[in-house]
């Protein structure tokens, strides 16, 4: 019996049965979670702060460790899992995540929680590309796949709309280590089903993973990722700079390994498809051009309109629902719509979105950041479901892992560059604008303070005596981020509007399969 079966007749798709949808919802689970952990954790970052006392560097470390080690070993577990098995390696990382789920939760020390931080992305990185290849082997009919995609990605949505819901009433009543225990039960019940509803999928023609090329692959991803990440919070300095170019030179020695390999790691020549290529590149744009502006959502909530975590959470919802709503539609449009047409016409919607955010400032703020957010989350569905479908369609069976791996990695460098890029933009109009409007009276460190950061500029307002001072810093700071605000949501309506373009231009105009629209 072999470990992949062959794939079925392209006329005439297998159907999937009760198994495979059932196995779909055990697929959501790690998604589901990976999306609530990240979310999660920067609600108790102040209470473990106070428990473990770790240095601002050690705080970013806890923070950034885990997106660092799941971008990038994303390319390398992806790959594995084609050679070793998708299910297997699917266990494995649920196995591992919960182990360091736990030892997370027990960590007494800074250096132990990184430790152990650093094992979660590892582990985390089995997941996505490991659930998202076994919808590919699974779901064989072009309809019911992107059905499937879509039920995938709102395990996404649905884990970052009720991770500070969650997270919040925990942190209200147990201590900040509770929060990693949430991933135990679910893996528990991933290991349990899994291998009774999920299929095995493997390459058996591919040869064992190339360690050299593993190596590389991970220390290219990481250095950039790390390098992009490092240029948005200090800026253009020596290290960030020096971790990028490192970065792009093993890149350049990767790609030329993967050329004169007769069995690649990585087969390059997914990218000669242009519905897989175009599909990665337009991803990236959309993550990137979003970055910008909806990271600094739940600041403004927070530091300008002034709801607790838990408020914000709450008067975000709203968003995440139409999310939810609107991507349920886009499985039934795309079999009436080219994916070009439908994937345009979404990202279109998701440009007034932006725009909404560039009127923020007065009372009706809170309810154009909502309008706004609502729009862009449901104008980027057809691009994030019909993108990811056409990526791992493009692909031939046996190469889903990498393909998947690909798709998620290159979200994830979307989002760090939007992030070092839009994100540079607007800290440095906010430092311009607050130079500018900075009350007079203030200590040449409050100032510095002040000047640096929103959250700066609050923890100085606090401490001042003069009340008349410390009103004047906050209208100043809300007003200088506002403005950040707008400049960033210009930049990222722009971006848009020429992934748009791409997307109408260049996306095929049928799925996967050679369906096109009805």
């Amino acid at each position: 019996m072999p470990s992949t079966p062959p794939p079925p007749d392209a006329a005439h798709p297998l159907r999937a049965g009760r198994r495979e949808w059932w196995g779909l919802a055990v697929l959501v689970l790690p998604t589901l979670l990976l999306a609530l952990d990240m979310t999660v954790l920067h609600l108790a970052a102040p209470h473990l702060a106070a428990d473990l006392k770790p240095s601002g560097t050690a705080l970013l470390w806890i923070l950034d460790i885990y997106g660092f080690m799941i971008a990038g070993f994303l390319i390398t577990m992806g790959t594995l899992g084609d050679r070793i098995g998708r299910r297997k390696l699917l266990l494995y990382g649920a196995f591992a995540f919960g182990v360091a789920s736990v030892l997370a939760a027990m960590s007494t020390t800074t250096a132990m929680l990184i430790v152990t931080r650093a094992l979660l992305g590892i582990a985390g990185a089995t997941l996505m590309p490991s659930t998202l290849s076994l919808i590919r082997n699974m779901f064989h009919d072009e309809r019911e796949r992107t059905l499937a995609i879509t039920v995938w990605i709102n395990g996404f949505i649905v884990g970052s709309a009720i991770g500070p819901l969650v997270g919040g009433v925990i942190l209200e009543f147990f201590a900040w280590g509770t929060v990693f225990l949430l991933g135990v039960p679910v893996m528990l019940l991933l290991l349990i089903a899994g291998p009774l509803l999920l299929p095995e999928f493997r390459d058996d023609a591919a040869g064992p993973l190339d360690l050299p090329s593993a190596l590389q692959c991970i220390a290219m991803i990481l250095a950039v990722i790390f390098g992009i990440k490092s240029l948005a919070r200090d800026g253009i300095g020596l290290l960030p700079v020096a971790a990028v170019a490192a970065g792009v030179a093993i890149g350049a020695v990767f790609v030329r390994r993967q050329r004169r390999l007769e069995q690649p790691m990585f087969d390059l020549g997914l990218f000669a498809n242009r519905g897989f290529s175009v599909s990665v590149m337009a991803m990236l744009l959309t993550i990137l051009s979003l970055s910008g502006a909806w990271l600094m959502v739940f600041q403004y909530l927070q530091g300008v309109a002034g709801l607790s975590p838990l408020q914000a959470g709450i008067v975000m919802l709203p968003p995440a629902i139409g999310q939810v709503v609107a991507s349920l539609f886009v499985p039934r449009l795309a079999g009436r719509m080219a994916p070009s047409r439908l994937v345009s016409l979404g990202l279109l919607l998701a440009v007034p979105g932006l725009g909404a955010m560039m009127l923020v400032g007065g009372p009706a703020s809170v309810w154009l950041l909502v309008g706004g957010t609502l729009l862009m989350g449901m104008g980027v569905m057809p691009m994030m479901i019909l993108g990811t479908d056409l990526v791992i369609g493009s692909a031939p069976p046996t190469k889903t892992g990498a393909a998947s791996a690909t798709s998620e990695t290159a979200t994830e460098l979307g989002m760090a560059l939007g992030i070092a890029i839009i994100g540079s933009i607007g800290a440095a109009i906010y430092r311009s604008q607050m130079q500018a409007t900075l009350p007079a009276g203030l200590a040449p460190d409050q100032a510095a303070a002040a000047t640096d950061t929103l959250g700066g500029a609050m923890g100085v307002a606090a401490a001042l005596v003069n009340t008349d001072t410390a009103s004047a810093l906050l209208a100043a700071a809300h007003a200088a981020f506002s403005q950040a605000l707008h400049v960033n949501a210009m930049i990222g309506a722009a971006i848009l509007l020429i992934t748009a373009l791409i997307a109408a231009r260049l996306l095929p105009r049928t799925l996967p399969g050679g369906h096109g629209p009805t």
